[in-house]
């Protein structure tokens, strides 16, 4: 067995003594993993460790080894290319390549510099930069458009300063344009220009990423089982501790949201678009913290409230949580990143519902198929269906949920039965929805935000709905929901519209 397997074993030893694994991570000293797939399988043990350290001593010997892999890795001959796949991309010293928006790519380069610039080699179609180009240099106009391919690239290079990336310039250029923020973004994302990030040292890195705070919380009992789990029994709880974070603070977790986001290829909608003087912290235990945000009034949907969350286990970002909410349903979407399913995901998801019900009221909660597998291989292969259906969601369509009973009985007789792939494809073409025991079960089944949007309000429900505006455009979007929560025939009223039912 090698000692990167035996690392992994101590991931399903927790309660026990935790001297053998300190002694592990000692002998790392005089190990050396030079090849990708053993320095990625040996960083994520790493970091989950970091995230559920069973001691003082694994805590603090993870983060050393963790921060030595940027320099390990500046040395490395080997192929590079398994460290951008998206399971794994944002290690320490490797690179990312992705096609950004402008906010994103305005914040990365005004915080990281020449660390992130043009991949001129790797740009997918260079001449979609002419539209921008000719806008930040007119000069440009002479052979764009009216010559075949350009040589956009010379252009740039020509134009800008020494001291200045292409990306630097062209986004100082677009900055100092008379023109509104949102003519900007669709100039730059026009040009779909492939930018790499050179990570290095980087606290944007999923290596040394981290929120700041008290001591890390050790687990020296068994993780967390979702069996342990119950909704109800955590609804039942008094609410957790919650801090506004003041303006410093939240630019702050606002950086380690979208970073952690943008080394992940992935980019959400209220990370890129925050907040930053709505920003909070919750405290639920465990050494969780979740980092809790809304958007600003630009930036909201017409009917539902938008609010977005990254949650750090032990000051590590663990995953990230978008909550669209109406009236007293939210339609909520989880992400655990990969480094950390082995861990007590359906506790954390449970205070994350808990949050929503505490700061939104909100006491429904929806899913929609692709967060249970449809058209996601990853969500099949994972089981999210049944990790969801045990937490107490039904769905929402009456065949799936005579198929999940029969899934059910044949699991309940033994002989070892999982629900095959192509069953659980069928099961996750429907949302799923979790309603109080005390709700009106099936209220919410046939609601859905578009058939409202295009529906044809009765003058009285648009006047109602109306009066909320200065709400829905206020400070805090909680207080607009709150607010239609305390109105019976408005609520009835758009439930029955966005059900379908127009009569």
């Amino acid at each position: 067995m090698t000692l990167l397997d035996r690392l992994d074993q101590w991931k399903h030893r927790y309660g026990q003594n935790p001297a053998p694994l300190e002694r592990l991570l000692d002998q790392l000293d005089c190990a050396r993993f030079d090849d990708a797939p053993r320095l990625i399988r040996l960083h994520e043990t790493l970091l989950f460790f970091c995230a559920y350290p069973p001691s003082a001593k694994v805590a603090r010997l993870a983060g050393e080894r963790l921060a030595s892999f940027p320099s390990h890795m500046a040395g490395l001959k080997c192929d590079r290319s398994p460290f951008e796949e998206a399971e794994v991309s944002g290690i320490g010293g490797s690179t990312v390549s992705a096609v950004y928006t402008y906010e994103v790519a305005r914040s990365l380069a005004a915080r990281y510099g020449a660390s992130i610039d043009i991949d001129w080699e790797w740009c997918p179609d260079l001449d979609r930069l002419g539209p921008l180009l000719s806008v930040v240099a007119p000069a440009a106009r002479e052979e764009w458009p009216v010559e075949a391919h350009p040589p956009l690239r010379q252009w740039v290079e020509a134009l800008k300063p020494r001291h200045q990336t292409a990306l630097q310039w062209l986004l100082a250029s677009l900055d100092a344009l008379p023109l509104p923020d949102r003519e900007r973004a669709a100039l730059f994302d026009s040009a779909s220009l492939l930018l790499t990030f050179q990570l290095g040292g980087s606290s944007a890195s999923r290596t040394l990423a981290r929120w700041p705070g008290a001591a890390p919380f050790i687990h020296d009992q068994p993780l967390l089982p979702r069996r342990a789990v119950s909704l109800e029994a955590e609804f039942a709880l008094p609410p957790f501790p919650l801090q506004r974070l003041p303006l410093p603070e939240a630019r702050r977790a606002l950086d380690l949201m979208l970073d952690a986001s943008a080394v992940r290829y992935r980019e959400l909608y209220g990370f890129s678009r925050p907040d930053p003087h709505r920003v909070y912290r919750a405290l639920p235990g465990r050494g969780l913290e979740i980092l809790w945000c809304g958007v600003p009034p630009a930036a909201r949907l017409p009917w539902r409230a938008y609010h977005a969350g990254m949650y750090c286990k032990n000051g590590v970002p663990a995953g990230y949580i978008e909550v669209l909410s109406f009236l007293e349903r939210a339609e909520i979407g989880f992400n655990l990143y990969y480094t950390f399913r082995e861990g007590e995901a359906a506790w954390i998801f449970a205070q994350l519902l808990r949050l929503c019900r505490q700061t939104l009221g909100v006491t429904r909660f929806a899913l929609d198929p692709y967060q249970i597998g449809h058209e996601n291989k990853e969500g099949i292969a994972s089981g999210a269906f049944w990790f969801y259906r045990k937490l107490g969601f039904r769905s929402v369509d009456p065949a799936l949920r005579q198929l999940t009973t029969s899934e059910e009985r044949r699991i309940a007789a033994g002989n070892g039965y999982r629900t095959p792939a192509r069953t659980l494809c069928k099961l996750a073409t429907s949302p799923m929805i979790y309603e109080p025991p005390d709700a009106t079960h099936g209220e919410w089944d046939r609601f859905h935000i578009r058939q409202l949007a295009q529906a044809h309000w009765p003058p009285s429900v648009r006047r109602a709905f109306a009066a909320l505006q200065a709400l829905k455009l206020g400070p805090n979007e909680a207080r607009y929901l709150r607010r239609m929560q305390q109105d019976p025939q408005l609520r009835a009223a758009l439930l029955r519209l966005g059900s379908g039912d127009h009569s």
